[in-house]
């Protein structure tokens, strides 16, 4: 077996990228509970809903970390293939994987001020990214 050591930046950028794949799992979950196998998997327009609000919110705070995780990947990996490193760059996606955590958990319960903060925290971090990026911080 084959060691390897990954730079801070794509150790939180993996672990990003596993929790923003697995997010659909409690939603989907409770389609199959309150709709049986078949009705939640027979829908050939994926416009299933739900009676409960929250699972319809954690779709959609999975749709968003999935919107955010296409600006944040490509930054992260172009700090990677231009050798730039830092305590600002693994602070930034420290915080952005956090942030996105936050985000999927308070929208999912409906806390839209703290929803709104841990969005912006996200978009801050991927901000500070692209500065680093572009040598203008």
């Amino acid at each position: 077996m084959q060691t390897h050591t990954l730079s801070p930046e794509l150790y939180w950028l993996t672990l990003t990228v596993l929790m923003t794949g697995l997010m659909w799992l409690p939603y989907v979950l409770n389609r199959l509970i309150e709709q049986g196998p078949l009705a939640a998997l027979w829908d050939p327009n994926g416009e299933t809903s739900t009676r409960v609000p929250w699972a319809d919110r954690m779709m959609r705070a999975h749709q968003n970390a999935v919107e955010n995780l296409v600006v944040f990947a490509p930054l992260v990996l172009a700090l990677q293939v231009a050798g730039i490193t830092g305590s600002v760059t693994v602070t930034a996606c420290i915080v952005y994987f956090f942030a996105r955590l936050t985000h999927y958990v308070v929208f999912t319960l409906g806390l839209p001020v703290v929803r709104v903060l841990a969005f912006a925290a996200g978009v801050a971090a991927q901000v500070m990214l692209a500065l680093v990026l572009l040598g203008l911080f």
